[in-house]
Parts: structure tokens; sequence; C-alpha cells
């Protein structure tokens, strides 16, 4: 365990109080320099420390802090084969994660930060990620023999295990817009985007990247105008270990329906669709056209008629619900 670790492990034993940095370093056998470092490593990863002159370090009691070791330990064997890494802030975990993937790393990795500067959603559109309000995570995967006609799969694989990691920190019912949002209460409080390389010889699936945003909480200063309509959070205000039970609980249900292969988690996703049964239009570059969504099928593709009649099973497409 490295130091800021056992740092960590003290103050959140005594969360709340204050603890002398000579209590400290007696307790984990350090030098003072050495408390005063690894308080400032757990700073830079995020953790709110803080110090004062004759009274030492103290861990704030009511703040939601992303920790490595929490979620380890919520995850429990469940997390067995996954690396974690845990960042105060990063331009874009996916990015970020597929340098590491186009260097070799193995399937398991994971990055969590609570602040993108450059959060990228579909289309390349732009994803809102302020401070200390969200939750930002991606997942490496290296499927084999996954041809990229298959990756729509692993997109709403992440879709159901996040409305199952959303229902048990807020108790609330959540529904997916075909393909990767999910939705609370009429609001978006998750977008999910997933990006591949594919191997040139093999033809399939070299790498994908899973990336999935969560707005766990509102931003002090409120959504940017533009998203006010649309934009909504998990749960109403701060609430303490609440991003680390969401991180844990959305890998814990991901691996599971990843690892056993069985397509079953189709039918939850049919039930939870907020758009079977409704008029859609169905985007693309060159416009929208105007349909009736019928059904989500096996693959989770969805199945639209147009106004003309003709019938299709849409794959990758985005589609908006019509008013």
């Amino acid at each position: 365990m490295e130091t800021k670790d056992k740092l960590l492990a003290l103050l959140q034993s005594r969360k709340g109080e204050f603890v002398s940095g000579e209590e400290i370093a007696q307790s984990l056998n350090l030098s003072r320099t050495a408390v005063w470092k690894a308080a400032n490593a757990l700073r830079d990863s995020g953790y709110a420390i803080d110090a004062v002159r004759n009274r030492g370090y103290r861990l704030d009691a009511g703040a939601d802090i992303l920790g490595k070791s929490q979620i380890e330990a919520l995850l429990g064997a469940d997390g067995d084969g996954l690396t974690l890494e845990v960042l105060s802030c990063v331009d874009s975990t996916n990015s970020l994660l597929r340098e590491k993937a186009n260097a070799g790393i193995p399937e398991g990795y994971v990055i969590l930060a609570g602040q993108q500067t450059g959060g990228r959603g579909r289309m390349g559109r732009r994803f809102y990620s302020p401070p200390d309000t969200g939750l930002y995570l991606s997942l490496l995967l290296r499927p084999t023999h996954l041809p990229p006609t298959r990756a729509v799969g692993i997109t709403t694989m992440a879709a159901v295990a996040a409305c199952r990691a959303i229902e048990a920190v807020s108790k609330q019912a959540s529904q997916i817009k075909w393909v990767n949002d999910i939705y609370l209460g009429g609001k978006k409080v998750c977008g999910i985007l997933t990006e591949a390389s594919i191997g040139l010889e093999s033809g399939s699936l070299d790498y994908a990247v899973v990336g999935v945003g969560f707005n766990v909480c509102p931003p002090e200063e409120g959504f940017p105008e533009e998203l006010r309509s649309i934009a909504g959070a998990i749960l109403p205000q701060t609430q303490e270990g609440a991003r680390n039970r969401l991180a844990a609980a959305f890998l814990k249900h991901f691996l599971a329906i990843y690892r056993s292969g069985d397509t079953a988690y189709a039918e939850e996703y049919r039930r939870r669709s907020l758009v079977i049964g409704k008029p859609i239009q169905v985007l693309s570059p060159t416009g929208a056209r105007p349909a009736f969504a019928l059904d989500v099928d096996n693959s989770c593709r969805l199945i639209v008629r147009y106004d003309d009649g003709t019938v299709e099973a849409l794959s990758s497409s985005e589609v908006s619900i019509r008013p």
C-alpha cells in the first residue's frame, strides 16, 4: 500500500476530525515531510484534505470524493481483472484510455475522473463534465472474434448496467432513449460513448473503449442554459460516497452481462425503452427522417417504420422523440 493510501485510510477512520501531523507520523512510521507529501498527493487525486497549523490534517466529512480503495472495496471479487486509475480531472477519459489501449494495456483497465475538460459525446458533441458533481469513466475491453457490427451490443450492455447502477443509488426507475442515453424523471442523466479500433487483418475488434458519463448531482451554478431543458441529475444534492457506489455498481452490472455472454439483457433493454410506440425522428448527416418506433429486437436494434411504410432495423443511427 502506498503512503498516500495509508494516510487516506487513517483519515477516513477519523473522518471530520483533525489528526495532528505528529500523530500521523508516529502511527504510520513516517517523517512529517512524508506526511505532508502524501497529503498533497491525495489532494492531487481529488481528495478534500484540510491542513491547519497546530491542528493537523482532516478529510472533509461530507464530500463525495472518488476513491480507488473505496471502489475496489465495494467491488470485492467482482472487480477481479480490473485495474482502476482515479484522477481528479482529465481532458477525456475515453481519449486517455485509447492512448493506453494503443500502447497495449490489457482488458479491464478503467479510468475514472471527477471532471473532464474535453468530454465528448456522439457525433463529436461536447459532453458537459463539470467538477465534483459527475462521474466519468472509461473501461477497456478486448473482445475476441467480435465483428464490428456487434459493437452496438457493448453500448446496450452499458445502458442496462447504467440503469441498474442509477437505481441502486437513487432508488428511482430509469429509462433508455435508444441507443445510449439514460433518462430519469424525463431528463437525461447519463450518456454512453463506445469507441472501437478494428484489426486490419482480422476485421474484428482490436479493442473497445466504453465511456460513461453520469450527472450525479446538479452543478452549483446549474446546468448551462442550452442544457437546462434536457439535462438532469441522479441525486438532488451531493451525497457522501455516492460516486464510489455508482462506479462500483455500474462496473459490477456491466461485467456480469459482458462476461456471461448471455443476451437475456436485451429483454431488459427493451422493457426500459423510452421510444417504443412513439413517433421519432431518425437523425443522420443528411437530415432528419420521420418514423415510428415499433420495437427493439434481440440484437438491440431499433425497428422503425417510416412514413412511406418501409421498415428498417437501425444499428447505429441517432433518434429524437417527435413532439
